[in-house]
């Protein structure tokens, strides 16, 4: 079998097949193939909309299932996203046929990103928000910027593109690669600019714990070239034990009055945060956004340290930050529906959801929260997070937590029980319910919501429509 992470000549490559092409990753890499001149046709066990429309509305063939009768046309090179295994029909006959095959990050390095520099945005937390907003300060500077991000852009109505600019904006995830490559999707990347928000443990499929972790983190900060530059969140614990890998230039960002970058004094007038920004001790100046939470200040911070150190000037920052519309399922209001307002986010993990119950409570002031959770991730159906998910309800005013979905998947004595999570948050005083599916959740709140709730959905999956569906039963 040949795996062309190296020896591939691309010059020869005309026809790329994806196994697994209807992920949003790969999906977004197939449609950049697309446009740079590749015929591209794939395959995936679950062909539906909307990704499927999208990708055939570009031109793209894509087969149902897994068969090495996909292959007959003996493609130049084979796609493999990191959900296929060893096993898969298609990924055994590649290996048979001995055709040219790589992962994923491989074929956006030496495709999509080939002649760009690249600014790889890397972090437990933060990394498709930061990743946008820096892709969409780039275009408001006139760089003409290509990206490919874990999330749509809502002023791009993508998580792709195309540009004709030096750079390439990547969201660098520490998830694993491949079958044939279990590290981190972040390794395949050299950065120019690289962006740290933040470690902590996560994944519990493959990482083991926050040491494994750390040292993946680790391993990217080695990666950086001496030339580049790091913008480090300077609030950190394991960040600040890492960052004497890094052999680059590195510019801290946060609330330490220390740091390169800091916020000064945050006020909400509503619909923007203002907020000061503070560089290397002084004021530079007051700032406004539509995105709501420190967390996102913060996520925003690193972008404008980016932005200074690619000498975008500081009008092109303001604007974009006055119009950055954010990520879809971040924070997005669904609709408004008598007075009840509804919320998507894809919080899933504690500390997630922690701080956008946060973000939404101080935004919106006095008005009932009812937070509405489905623990749906490898790690949140683990007990892993089991003793730490009730402190991050704090503030909410009511809670409704779901079972978690597909929970035989999980070993029996390690799965995470949402009825405990309810107990223990009865037990520190909060009016929590467990519901055994979503059709319940949807039958409580239509009983129980009043004009002036917000209602903030959290699940890192589609939760049954439920959004759609609770908006029209309301």
């Amino acid at each position: 079998m040949t795996e062309p992470s190296e020896s591939l000549n691309i010059e020869t490559v005309r026809h790329v097949h994806l196994i697994a092409i209807c992920g949003t990753a790969m999906g977004a890499l197939a449609c950049m193939l697309q446009e740079l001149g590749y015929t591209v046709t794939g395959s995936d066990q679950h062909v539906y909309p909307p990704m499927s429309d999208f990708l055939r509305a570009k031109g793209i063939q894509i087969f149902e299932g897994f068969s090495e009768k996909h292959l007959a046309s003996r493609p130049d090179l084979v796609v493999v996203g990191n959900a296929v295994s060893k096993t898969n029909p298609e990924a055994q006959a590649m290996q048979a046929m001995e055709l040219p095959y790589c992962s994923m990050p491989q074929a956006i390095n030496r495709f999509a990103a080939a002649g760009k520099k690249q600014i790889v945005i890397t972090g437990t937390h933060g990394k498709t928000t930061t990743s946008s907003f820096i892709a969409w300060m780039l275009q408001c500077a006139g760089l003409d910027p290509s990206f490919l991000i874990g999330g749509i852009l809502a002023d791009f109505q993508s998580n792709y593109k195309v540009g004709q600019g030096d750079w390439i904006v990547l969201e660098g995830d520490e998830y694993d690669t491949a079958y044939f490559d279990k590290g981190p999707k972040f390794l395949h990347y050299t950065p120019e600019v690289a962006v740290l928000t933040s470690v902590e443990f996560d994944h519990a499929d493959i990482f083991t714990d926050l040491a494994h972790v750390k040292q993946a983190f680790g391993r990217f900060l080695e990666r950086i070239p001496p030339h580049a530059l790091l913008v480090a969140c300077d609030g950190d614990a394991n960040i600040t034990e890492l960052r004497p890998l890094c052999r680059s230039h590195v510019t801290l960002y946060g609330r330490e009055t220390a740091s390169d970058w800091a916020l000064g004094e945050v006020k909400v007038d509503a619909p923007f945060t203002f907020f000061e920004v503070k560089y290397k001790g002084r004021l530079l100046g007051q700032f406004k956004t539509r995105m709501i939470g420190h967390h996102n200040l913060s996520n925003l911070l690193s972008g404008i340290a980016v932005g200074h150190h690619l000498q975008i000037d500081e009008a092109h920052i303001r604007s974009a930050l006055e119009s950055f519309r954010g990520v879809k399922r971040r924070q997005e209001v669904r609709g408004v529906k008598n007075g009840i307002v509804v919320i998507d986010d894809f919080a899933h993990h504690p500390t997630a959801v922690k701080v956008t119950l946060e973000a939404v409570k101080s935004f919106y002031g006095p008005r009932r929260v009812v937070a509405v959770f489905e623990p749906r991730t490898n790690s949140s159906r683990r007990n892993v997070f089991q003793g730490i998910y009730p402190s991050s309800f704090d503030v909410a005013d009511e809670i409704c937590i779901r079972q978690a979905p597909l929970l035989e998947k999980i070993p029996e004595g390690q799965r995470f029980s949402s009825q405990k999570l309810v107990e223990d948050l009865r037990a520190a005083g909060k009016n929590a319910h467990f519901f055994p599916d979503t059709d319940a959740i949807i039958h409580f709140l239509c009983q129980q919501a009043r004009s002036g709730d917000v209602l903030l959905i959290m699940s890192n999956g589609g939760f049954d429509n439920i959004h759609a569906r609770l908006l029209e039963a309301l």
